[in-house]
C-alpha cells in the first residue's frame, strides 16, 4: 500500500510554478509516475488539510546525458502534478517549510 509521501515526493518551486500558484490557486507537485490523480487528489487534501478541486498531470521523460566512454548515462523519466485547490482555499508552500 502507498502512504501519502510515496506518491507526493516534493513541491516544485520554479518560477513558472509561482506564476500559476498566483493567477490560479494552483500547486505544482512532483509525484510517483505510477500515482493517479485520485492518489493525488486524496494525499493533498490529507497532507494539507485543504479541498482540491482537479488535478492535471503530465509525464516527462529523462533526458539522455553526455556519454563517458561506451556508456551514455540517462536521467530518470518523472511525473509532475497541477493540483487546483477549490475556490476559498488557499495554500503557502513557502510558509509549511
Amino acid at each position: 500500500m502507498k502512504t501519502l509521501y510515496d506518491v507526493i515526493k516534493a513541491p516544485l518551486i520554479t518560477e513558472k510554478g509561482s506564476l500559476v500558484s498566483e493567477t490560479s490557486n494552483q500547486l505544482v507537485f512532483r509525484v510517483a509516475r505510477e500515482a493517479t490523480k485520485e492518489e493525488i487528489k486524496r494525499a493533498v487534501q490529507q497532507l494539507f488539510d485543504v479541498k482540491v478541486d482537479s488535478v492535471r498531470t503530465t509525464n516527462y521523460l529523462g533526458k539522455t546525458r553526455k556519454r563517458f566512454g561506451k556508456v551514455a548515462g540517462r536521467r530518470a523519466d518523472w511525473k509532475k502534478a497541477y493540483v487546483k485547490l477549490q475556490a476559498g482555499e488557499s495554500l503557502d508552500l513557502l510558509d509549511q517549510a
